[in-house]
């Protein structure tokens, strides 16, 4: 019988591999969809969102490494999360606030595949905007894997991320 092999966190961080392009999900290597104009530019425009409305209450990465242990290594479209030094580590769940996933042609790979990853290492939050079906996909209270809440944002609502209710943001599209 043929089997995949399986990589640890460890293992995979050590592979000789291109600077980007390749994600690993519960220890199986996926390559990751080139980047279109599109995509880009939304990803830039939630970065501006977000640095803006949070200031100095988080950090904002963009497209940037994420580990979920133990065998999860991800580069999320913007990941916010807590300030601190990040300099020997990268961040976890534990550190995160919010997700966001920017999908134009990756939709079933981020929601059958990431959006779980994310659930069963406990991010509270994900958002997946899904380009081709102009709407935001917003995922809450992870419960093993999956999200309990679910919710579906409309271009031109608002909503607030749940570490930070104050904060209403317009959605980019």
């Amino acid at each position: 019988m043929v089997r995949p092999y399986r990589f640890s966190l460890e293992e995979f961080l050590k592979l000789p591999l291109p600077e980007r392009g390749v994600e690993l999900l519960e220890g199986e290597i996926y390559q990751m969809a080139p980047i279109g104009s599109r995509h880009a530019f939304v990803v830039e425009r939630w970065d501006e969102v977000l640095r803006k409305a949070l200031g100095e209450r988080a950090r904002v990465r963009v497209q940037g490494p994420f580990v979920i242990p133990p065998g999860t290594y991800v580069e999320p479209d913007l990941l916010v999360y807590r300030q601190g030094d990040y300099r020997e580590r990268h961040p976890t769940p534990q550190d995160a606030f919010l997700v966001v996933e920017v999908s134009d042609t990756t939709l079933e790979y981020d929601l059958t595949k990431k959006v779980p990853a994310y659930a069963k290492g406990g991010v509270p939050e994900v958002w997946v905007q899904d380009l081709q079906g102009s709407r935001l996909l917003v995922f809450r209270t992870p419960e093993e894997d999956h999200y309990r809440e679910q919710i579906w944002v409309k271009p031109g609502e608002r909503l607030a991320p749940l570490a930070f209710p104050e904060v209403l943001l317009e959605v980019p599209w």
